[in-house]
């Protein structure tokens, strides 16, 4: 589940209100076990799922670099380059 979370500083246009949302959400599922909570556990793990992108949007607005933004489309080529080369021996 981990690597579906990507890395959300430091591109050209920052990252998306659904993007954050939906790295917390991957982030709280792990930590949970759950990929969709029961009833009973659906408050907590929407309160947390909140409170994650709420914590990841402050971190992100308070980060600084001098290095050059990344282009998503030349971090996606390279993405699916490595991706070809781990599982080409299978």
């Amino acid at each position: 589940m981990c690597r579906n979370i990507k890395t959300l500083f430091n591109f050209e246009p920052p990252a998306t209100e659904d993007e954050i949302q939906a790295s917390a959400l991957q982030f709280v599922r792990k930590l949970s076990g759950f990929n969709k909570p029961s009833q009973a556990n659906e408050a907590a793990f929407e309160l947390a799922v909140q409170e994650v992108s709420d914590a990841a949007r402050r971190l992100l607005a308070s980060l600084h670099t001098q290095a050059p933004p990344r282009d998503r489309a030349t971090e996606a080529a390279k993405a699916k380059e490595r991706s070809q080369a781990r599982f080409a021996g299978r």
